[in-house]
């Protein structure tokens, strides 16, 4: 399994300029992904103008496939609000655009797993849009449109506001989460260090210490213990302690 940190640092160049609470989301989507058991790595981020342009003449004025249908200017990757992911494979170097794959073998594809948390981040997914349908593709766009950000606007703190608190939100869902696993463990070992009757293994030394006495007392009075307990005895009885 690769390491969360491995898995973050694949993305991070691709992070810079993103909008500061779109990088936020989309590091806690790489995050909530790799929980999942799918590793992720953003293949795109802010995409300057004149790249968008150089994307839009593949196809048409410059060799290539048509990738978009937008020009410098009409994409909300040029106004750092998207992004655009791939899974990646196990070895930490080969990438996948397979929404079929299931690698973490759960029955659903993995592809449709990650799409599932970003929508929960507040990501709008570009597989939803009726043409021209763009798999690989989330953007955040509090509301604008792009003749806004052409037009300089900005998001509002109060739309921020609404993915900073749906982030918290699952923040605090996900700690509670923590705290519930953490208690269950404690209960376990309370239960494990409960005092139970002698194992098997260890009721022929138990035996021998209730009867064997010590200037007149048994050297074992209470033969109730953890399993902890009864594995000391038969060490210290088998060392000659009691002899």
């Amino acid at each position: 399994m690769l390491e969360l940190e491995y898995v973050l640092n694949k993305s991070a160049n691709r992070l810079s300029g993103l909008h500061p609470v779109v990088r936020q989301a989309t590091v806690k989507l790489i995050e909530r992904s790799y929980a999942a058991g799918v590793p992720i790595m953003i293949t795109q981020g802010l995409r300057t103008i004149e790249e968008q342009n150089e994307l839009y003449a593949q196809g048409r004025t410059n060799p290539g496939q048509i990738v978009t249908n937008a020009r410098g200017g009409y994409s909300y990757h040029n106004f750092g609000v998207a992004i655009d992911f791939c899974l990646l494979m196990p070895d930490g170097k080969n990438v996948s655009w397979d929404m079929t794959r299931d690698g973490n073998g759960n029955g659903k594809a993995d592809w449709m797993e990650v799409v599932e948390i970003a929508k929960s981040l507040g990501f709008e997914w570009g597989g939803d849009w009726k043409s021209f349908k763009d798999y690989p593709h989330f953007e955040m766009t509090f509301g604008l449109s792009l003749a806004d950000y052409r037009a300089g606007k900005k998001p509002s703190q109060a739309a921020q506001n609404a993915i900073l608190a749906r982030l918290t939100e699952q923040e605090d869902e996900e700690v509670q989460e923590q705290i519930k696993a953490l208690l269950r463990r404690v209960e376990a070992l309370e239960k494990q260090l409960e005092p139970t009757d002698p194992p098997v293994w260890a009721k022929s030394t138990v035996d021998k210490l209730t009867k064997k006495t010590k200037n007149g007392r048994p050297i074992l009075s209470d033969p109730k213990g953890d399993t902890s307990f009864y594995r000391t005895l038969v060490v210290l009885d088998r060392l000659g302690a009691f002899d």
